[in-house]
This record gives C-alpha cells, sequence and structure tokens, in this order.
C-alpha cells in the first residue's frame, strides 16, 4: 500500500511526538481508514528513515537493559523471569519463512512462523486453543521478533 506524501508526513510527525507504534497504527485507522498490522507499521517507520523518540524513562532504562548477544541457544532475549522471550527454531515449520517459539510473561507458550508473504501468526496451543496473551506482550513480541529477524537478515 502506498502512502500519499501528506500521510507520510503525518506519520513522521506523529512520530516525531513520541507516539509508540501501536498508538501510530490506531492512529492511522482513526484518521486514513488504513488498517495495517504492527509489523507493516514498523517497516513503513523504517522506511521513512523516523527516529522513534524514546521516553525518557525508557532512555535511563535502555543502558542497564540492553540484549544479550545472540548464542548459539537462539534466544533473543532472556530477561527477568515474567518477561516475554523469543526463540527461533532451528528447523523451520513447513510453509514457513522462519518460526519459533514466544514465552509470555504469564508463563505461557506459543509457536509463532512468519510465512514467505510476510504474514506473521501465532499457533494454537493444542490444551489451550482459548488462550490470548496480553497486548503489551504481543507488543514486547513483535518488537524482540523484530529484532532477531533483523540480526539474522530477514
Amino acid at each position: 500500500m502506498e502512502l500519499s506524501e501528506i500521510q507520510k508526513s503525518t506519520v513522521t510527525k506523529w512520530v516525531q511526538e513520541g507516539r509508540s507504534l501501536a498508538e501510530v497504527q490506531r492512529s492511522l485507522v482513526e484518521e486514513f481508514k488504513i488498517s495495517l498490522t504492527y509489523m507493516d507499521v514498523r517497516f513503513l517507520v523504517d522506511d521513512l528513515d523516523i527516529a522513534m523518540v524514546e521516553p525518557e524513562e525508557d532512555v535511563e532504562r535502555s543502558g542497564a537493559d540492553e540484549a544479550k548477544p545472540v548464542e548459539d541457544t537462539e534466544i533473543v532475549d532472556e530477561g527477568d523471569s515474567g518477561s516475554v522471550r523469543v526463540e527461533v527454531d532451528a528447523l523451520m515449520r513447513p510453509g514457513s519463512l522462519v518460526s519459533g517459539t514466544v514465552h509470555f510473561s504469564d508463563g505461557k507458550s506459543l509457536g509463532w512462523q512468519l510465512g514467505a508473504t510476510g504474514q506473521l501468526g501465532l499457533i494454537p496451543d493444542e490444551n489451550n486453543p482459548e488462550y490470548r496473551p496480553s497486548a503489551t506482550d504481543l507488543e514486547e513480541f513483535q518488537v524482540q521478533l523484530q529484532d532477531v529477524l533483523q540480526k539474522k537478515g530477514f
């Protein structure tokens, strides 16, 4: 989907005002009736070469919370107990470009996969097909997933 120059400048303004990607995603729907996935919004901001503005408290934390280097285990961020962790499968699920497991802050885990078309999907747990992670955990998952995929060259 192509955005007009006015829409691009509006998105730039929103990001420079300090809006999060989720807020930009909601604003695109409300203002322009454009529905994009969180990942698409992230790519849009990257394509427009807009630097995200971090809130003051995040800037102070960022030095202490730097991501640990990815080692052979393929774990993206071990974090504290109760945080979101993303793992990448050594052998990809059939039909997916890349796949893995996400461990949410409530202790539950789901498989995930990214299809060749860029469609991201969570794989329901057979034992608990109704499980839905919190919006905060989903946002953290998408941020961590993008980081690991960029490190792997996707």
